[in-house]
């Protein structure tokens, strides 16, 4: 399952947080973006529970600066 999950970050975080999103096993891309989301990232999980562990625990959790998170699951057909 694909997710983009939109990161908004504490002030002068997102390289930094970007960095730390990119070195998690699961996350495809982090990419800055000017305005709001400041990050962008690609995640992959087995499905839905997964997908919901993966944002709640290992981005939300565990990344520190991370404020807010919007995650958009991909419909595949």
């Amino acid at each position: 399952m694909k997710a983009y999950v939109f990161v908004n970050v504490a002030p002068g975080k997102p390289i930094d947080v970007a960095g730390r999103l990119r070195a998690i096993e699961g996350v495809k891309s982090a990419d800055t973006c000017w305005g709001l989301p400041d990050i962008v990232a690609l995640v992959e999980t087995a499905n839905l529970k997964a997908l919901q562990g993966f944002v709640l625990n290992k981005i939300q959790k565990q990344v520190a600066g991370v404020k807010q998170t919007d995650t958009h699951i991909v419909w595949e057909s």
